[in-house]
């Protein structure tokens, strides 16, 4: 077991114009390999003291082949309130698309004299072979964040959970207050400061999940956020215009993304 110990004469201060700087002073005491004391010795100590921020740590053995080492660590550089803990938030609404294939509502259709227009249940862009639907605007809540981490968290480990949630990236819990199903996981980047610490952004879109749903004749239908709905038409007479139209006869929701619990990203839920 590798015990770190901070000595007694630790904590050498100076100061001057705009150049303050610290010297931390350790014993790290219960391994002979070099690599395994100095990452020790740079887990215990502080990434910020007095304000300042972590710049270089190193180790020195005591006596030859001995299991004890003399650690110190230098600080020095104004600590921004970008540190480790900290975060930052922002959002925009707007953006999104959809391809749709019903409407909502149907308001009217015209007919030369003498004609009855065919009655399509509300299909959009039907053709005598199908129905084509059109592209709407539709408003996505996108958020990001961003988290100031230790270096000792981001490893390999994480980086792979990272990677996991990307490839199933919908919330199977809740998350920011949107329920299952509405978040979407858009991914992350990461950039390491000089003070060994990492900056994290992580990137979201939100969508709702929505009940009572109508379609044509079909009511009832559930659709969670990020799930796809698509509707089946067939020809059907139309008894006003005495035509074949497409009517909607089915109605199906399907999940296109993986899920995975947010939690795993570490910045809370």
């Amino acid at each position: 077991m590798t015990l770190v110990m901070e000595k007694p004469d630790s904590r050498l201060i100076s100061a001057g114009s705009g150049n303050n700087t610290a010297t931390l002073r350790y014993i790290i005491q219960g391994t002979d390999d070099e690599a395994v004391a100095l990452d020790a010795l740079k887990t215990t100590a502080p990434t910020t003291f007095d304000g300042l921020l972590r710049r270089s740590w190193k180790v020195e053995p005591v006596g030859d082949g001995s299991e004890w080492w003399e650690g110190s660590v230098e600080y020095g550089g104004v600590a921004t309130q970008k540190d480790v803990g900290c975060s930052s938030y922002s959002f925009e609404i707007g953006g999104g698309t959809q391809h749709i294939t019903q409407a909502k509502a149907h308001i009217a259709s015209y007919a030369p004299p003498g004609k009855t227009a065919p009655d399509f249940g509300g299909a959009v862009g039907v053709t005598h072979d199908g129905v084509e639907g059109c592209d709407i605007d539709i408003p996505v809540y996108n958020f990001s964040e961003t988290h100031y981490k230790a270096s000792t968290f981001v490893d390999g480990t994480y980086k792979a959970t990272l990677f996991a949630i990307a490839c199933n990236p919908v919330n199977n819990a809740s998350f920011r207050g949107f329920a299952a199903g509405e978040v979407r996981f858009l991914g992350a980047s990461g950039s390491q400061r000089g003070d060994e610490s990492w900056e994290l952004t992580f990137r979201f879109a939100a969508l709702p999940n929505v009940t009572g749903l109508v379609v044509g004749a079909i009511t009832g239908i559930a659709k969670k956020g990020w799930e796809y709905m698509w509707v089946r038409y067939e020809d059907a007479e139309d008894s006003g215009s005495k035509t074949l139209v497409k009517k909607p006869t089915s109605v199906h929701v399907e999940q296109v993304y993986g899920t995975s619990n947010f939690s795993g990203l570490g910045i809370g839920v």
